[in-house]
Order: C-alpha cells, then sequence, then structure tokens
C-alpha cells in the first residue's frame, strides 16, 4: 500500500551498501569502539544525510518513508552506522530545515547533506534526560553574543572529526514562572566549546556518543534557532521525528536478527535434524514474523501521516514504543535460539542483543512513550 518501486529501489540500493560496505568490519569497529568516518563519507555520497529535504539545499527530496527504509537497512547490519545516519538527520538536520533562517540554511544544509560533516542536538544532561525541564545549561544574551554555559551528555555525533557542531538547548530565562528554553547553534573550535567520546559503551560501540561541555562559550546572536522562549517547540517537534528513525532502528534489527535465527536453526542440528523442524522453534520463528509484519505496518503508516502533513504524534509514539520492544524481544528469541553460540562474539546476534538495549531508552524511554500515548487517548 505505501510501497512505491522508488522505495523498494532505495531499499535494495542500501540494503546492498550495507551488506558489501558495512557488514565486513561492523564487528571489527564495534570491538574496537572505533567509529568510521570512511563509512559515514559514503553514506553521504549515496545520497542518505538530508534524504528528505529540497535539492536546492542539497538534498534528495524524497519523502520521509524513503528515509525510514535507508535507517532500517543500515539497522538491520549494524545499530552503530543506523545510529550515525539517524542522529544526523532527524536530530541535526531536521531542526535547520524546519525553523532556521534562509541564511542560516544555506550556511549549513549544503555541507551536512554531503555526509563530510556532522551536526548533533544537544539535550541531554546528566540531571535532565526524560525530565527536560531540569535542563541547567543557560545562555545568556549580552552585547550581541550568547553566553552559553553548562554540559551535554549521551550527544550522538558530538565528538567525531567530522562533527562540526551542535544545536544547543538551553535556559535563556524565565516567563512567568517556568524555564524559558532556547536553541543556539555552536560551531567546533568557538573558544568555550570542548568535547569528550564516551567509551565503555555496551552498545552502538562504532557511533559517535559524546560529552559537551560549554564554559562562558559566546556564539554570535545570530546563532539562536528559531525565536527566543521556542526550544521547547523545537524540542518536542525534533523528537517526534526521531522516534521515527528509532522505530526503523529497531525494526531494522528485529529483521535482521529474525534473518540470522531463521538460517541458524536450518543449519544447526540436534536428535538427528534440523533444530528449524522442531515446533518449539518453528513458533519462536512465527511469533517474530508477526511481530515485524505488524510493526513494519504501523511505522510506515505512520510514515504516510507525517507526509501528509496529518497528526502523527500519538502514532509515532506508539511506533517508537513497539519497534523499540519487539527489537529487545526478537533480539532475546534470536540469541535463544542460538544457543550457547549467541553468547560468543563470533556471532553478530551477540552485537544486536547488546544494541537492541538502548532502543527502549534513547529519544524518550519506553514509559515516556506510554505517558505520551496516555495523554493523547485522554488517559491522564
Amino acid at each position: 500500500m505505501y510501497l512505491s518501486e522508488e522505495h523498494e529501489l532505495i531499499r535494495k540500493t542500501v540494503r546492498d551498501f550495507a551488506e558489501r560496505e558495512i557488514k565486513p568490519v561492523a564487528a571489527e569497529l564495534d570491538e574496537k569502539e572505533q567509529f568510521s568516518e570512511e563509512n559515514t563519507v559514503r553514506m553521504g555520497e549515496l545520497g542518505l544525510f538530508g534524504m528528505c529535504l529540497p535539492e536546492k539545499y542539497g538534498g534528495q527530496n524524497m519523502d520521509t518513508l524513503s528515509y525510514i527504509i535507508a535507517v532500517e537497512e543500515l539497522a538491520r547490519v549494524d545499530g552503530s552506522h543506523a545510529a550515525t545516519l539517524a542522529a544526523h538527520n532527524s536530530l541535526g538536520i531536521k531542526p535547520i530545515m524546519d525553523f532556521g533562517t534562509e541564511k542560516q540554511k544555506k550556511k549549513y544544509l549544503p555541507r551536512l547533506c554531503s555526509g563530510k560533516e556532522l551536526w548533533a542536538f544537544g539535550l541531554t544532561e546528566p540531571e535532565a534526560g526524560s525530565d527536560c525541564l531540569g535542563t541547567k545549561t543557560t545562555a545568556k544574551l549580552v552585547d550581541g553574543k550568547w553566553i552559553i554555559n553548562g554540559s551535554k551528555c549521551f550527544i550522538t555525533n558530538g565528538s567525531a572529526d567530522i562533527s562540526s557542531g551542535v544545536t544547543v538547548l538551553a535556559v535563556s530565562g524565565t516567563k512567568d514562572g517556568r524555564k524559558e528554553f532556547t536553541t543556539i547553534f555552536v560551531e567546533k573550535g568557538t573558544p568555550g566549546f570542548t568535547r569528550k567520546t564516551m567509551h565503555k559503551k555496551m552498545m552502538w560501540r562504532a557511533s559517535d556518543t559524546s560529552e559537551l561541555f560549554f564554559n562562558d562559550c559566546r556564539v554570535p546572536e545570530s546563532n539562536l534557532l528559531g525565536e527566543v522562549g521556542m526550544g521547547s517547540k523545537i524540542m518536542l517537534k525534533t523528537l517526534d521525528s526521531g522516534r521515527l528513525s528509532i522505530a526503523a532502528m529497531g525494526l531494522g534489527l528485529s529483521q535482521g536478527a529474525f534473518e540470522m535465527a531463521l538460517q541458524y536453526a536450518r543449519e544447526r542440528k540436534q536428535f538427528g535434524r534440523a533444530i528449524v523442524k522442531f515446533q518449539v522453534i518453528s513458533f519462536k520463528l512465527a511469533d517474530m514474523a508477526v511481530k515485524i509484519d505488524l510493526a513494519r505496518k504501523h511505522l510506515y503508516h505512520t510514515c504516510w501521516l507525517e507526509s501528509q502533513n496529518k497528526e502523527f504524534g500519538k502514532e509515532a509514539a506508539i511506533a517508537k514504543l513497539y519497534c523499540s520492544e519487539i527489537a529487545k524481544e526478537v533480539a532475546d528469541e534470536a540469541l535463544q535460539i542460538h544457543g550457547g553460540y549467541g553468547l560468543m562474539k563470533d556471532y553478530d546476534i551477540e552485537r544486536f542483543y547488546r544494541d537492541q538495549r538502548l532502543l527502549q531508552i534513547g529519544e524518550g524511554t519506553s514509559e515516556i512513550q506510554r505517558l505520551v500515548i496516555a495523554r493523547k487517548i485522554g488517559a491522564v
């Protein structure tokens, strides 16, 4: 219903790229905690950055579903590369496209669509995750300069050599006794802005995850994204779109784990026959297939709503919740089918089992998604 020939071509193109360029090195990059600038540039050359942007800004002018399929196909092979693409497009580029001035769009977007530069969105802090009102980073406008102080953590694409900057959510004052949030661009190399790569992660070990620090960091007043006090609106719209990409990661990971389990079950023999012939295994695989099919249909429908400019907040929360939860269930059952071998790094399912765990946390925890859904249906 939702897929055109163009969508199927995108799927084939990205799948071929992922199988050829990413799969052979994914395990090694994961083991070394090594971000691949080379593969990131190649993804840019393939046109995966800025897929939904107009051509005049360097984009491909594609629909949301095209982008979601690309994330899905990368996640089918490796979560780290999918995270790089998803964070850059949904959190890095999209707020600039949606809320930036024409001058800002022309300055940033063409280079951010090339794959030669990455951009981050600085929301999470040590004491502000699900509770964004706990944000402590501040921005004060003094003599035509924003002076920023504070820190951010768990920021994807924030510290790699090709990461050129971040959109920072900061408290710019108070209004009617409540914090006023504003978003501001901070470019790499700005005095007072330092970056630190976070290591020893359980998952997405080949993606760039960062701590960002702002110490009397001064940027021009023109670095304001949107208007003063618009930060909450920008953040919420950005998270709505980001939920779709995390859902796509859950869907793709589930598909990859399912395919591994099916192949292994066909090859592994016990009691004189392939274990796929045992009902207990075939039923596990059938349940996986059902969950994946339902997840894909709902996610694609949500993409359609977004592309038609229809309200999609509730559906995005449902997609993010369900796709991330089934990623956990499918990866767990896929590992179970592998038995003891699934616990060994020689088998990719071990990496998939670790990678899925972030999906129930990033872009709003499963608990927050349930809260969003409850509010949308009038249950809170």
